[in-house]
């Protein structure tokens, strides 16, 4: 009932020790706390927070317009529903280096596992987008050096994403991916690889865990779990999927009622109301005062 009871330590602590074992861990993208709670009962690893999703939440793009506070309060919001860790977009850090010691340590307190820092300049461009700018490699090995400097939990993860393969090749990517880790990052993010080999390569490259982006319609061909964990990447997200599924649906029966002036048609691909309540334990809530809450749950 309410929130997960479950301590962001725990589950940093967790999180930290599934991704020592060597598993692939499944992090679909929550596109809010309810999709989260879905998330954790359909028995994946954890929940991923989509910076691209939180600006089209608000109805826009992902260009770096949010802000720190809107992204912490999403965090949590999302974070404290579940019992699962969260892994959260941070964008380039909302700044120059104190910004982003800044937003390790609201980060920490929104109750997320950990977040990722890209070395993309400000304002940023969609990963799998054409037209990205990336820093030097002394500012993005700052950002990462900041972002140390100021965690206080040593179990939340601080993972460098580096956007340099499509700007300045593989090559490239490597030797970033190499710096990050030199300057501190637990876990590299390498954005926007276009085979199974290019995260091969990377995974040989560095000896902490790697993320593999199964983003729709981007750079990436959408490689299955087994096969990513068969080059050895450690976490995959799907970081818009299910606000894509949605959002397609939400569209298509606006269309509907357009056309026949009712939904009778869509009931079957619509969440039951008996099963919304048991995924929001409506029913401990009933149980937790009964002098307050005596409704009855419909059938």
């Amino acid at each position: 009932m309410l929130y997960s009871t479950v301590s962001a330590g725990e589950k940093r602590r967790a999180f930290r020790e599934r991704l020592a074992s060597g598993e692939l861990l499944r992090f679909p993208g929550a596109f809010n706390p309810l999709s989260a709670r879905l998330i954790e009962r359909m028995g994946f690893e954890g929940v991923y927070i989509s910076g691209a999703v939180l600006a089209a939440d608000l109805g826009l793009p992902d260009i770096g317009l949010t802000t720190l506070t809107e992204v912490a309060g999403r965090g949590q919001q999302i974070a404290r529903m579940t019992d699962l860790p969260a892994l959260i977009d941070a964008d380039t850090g909302f700044g120059e280096p104190m910004n982003v010691a800044r937003t390790i340590q609201t980060l920490e307190d929104a109750g997320v596992a950990g977040m990722h820092i890209e070395d993309q300049i400000n304002p940023k461009r969609c990963g799998h987008l054409d037209g990205k700018a990336v820093v030097d490699e002394d500012t993005a090995i700052k950002r990462i050096r900041a972002a140390v400097d100021a965690r206080r939990d040593e179990n939340f993860l601080l993972m460098a994403r580096t956007d340099i393969r499509a700007v300045e090749g593989m090559d490239a990517a490597i030797d970033r991916a190499k710096a990050l880790v030199d300057a501190g990052a637990d876990a590299i993010f390498p954005e926007a690889m276009r085979s199974l080999e290019e995260f091969e390569a990377v995974r040989r490259a560095v000896d902490v865990p790697i993320l593999a982006n199964m983003t729709e319609f981007g750079k990436s061909d959408l490689f299955s779990v087994d096969q990513l964990q068969g080059v050895g990447v450690n976490i995959v997200i799907w970081p818009v999927s299910l606000l894509r599924i949605a959002m397609g649906a939400a569209s298509r029966a606006l269309d509907t009622l357009t056309d026949e002036g009712h939904l009778t048609s869509k009931l079957g691909e619509m969440q039951h109301r008996a099963d919304l309540y048991d995924l929001i334990d409506y029913e401990a809530y009933n149980h937790f005062d009964q002098d307050v809450f005596n409704f009855q749950i419909a059938r």
